[in-house]
């Protein structure tokens, strides 16, 4: 398998949702905005999602499921899919990582990795 025909780079942007959250009952909202880019030179659909979400606490949280906001969507060379969701955590700060299951064009399947990414409060980390 070329490396070069199946490159997928995943980039998160996280921010805190103060007016969704209540920290008095240990509720804390994140929002997190990806981008997939397709750096490959295949066509790929991303079919599944697993993340791993990891609280102050030390608690973590997996998700997996098919797609990602209800899409699984066909991502050409050179093209991006950008979409928004959101994770509750105990705590006021915590991290995500994990990977999308991809399918190529010709069948192949790989895994897209996403980079571990921290979800905190503003000025929580210094």
């Amino acid at each position: 398998m070329s490396h070069d025909s199946y490159a997928i780079e995943v980039e998160a942007k996280p921010a805190f949702l103060d007016e969704q959250s209540d920290p008095e009952q240990g509720r804390y909202v994140f929002a997190y905005h990806i981008t997939i880019h397709n750096r490959g030179r295949k066509t790929a659909r991303l079919m599944h999602r697993h993340w791993h979400i990891t609280d102050g606490n030390g608690k973590i949280d997996e998700v997996h499921g098919e797609g990602v906001v209800g899409e699984q969507p066909v991502i050409a060379p050179g093209e991006r899919f950008a979409y928004s969701s959101f994770a509750i955590l105990e705590t006021p700060v915590g991290c995500m990582e994990g990977h999308y299951d991809m399918q190529a064009e010709d069948g192949t399947q790989f895994e897209a990795h996403i980079p571990l990414f921290s979800l905190a409060i503003p000025n929580m980390i210094q």
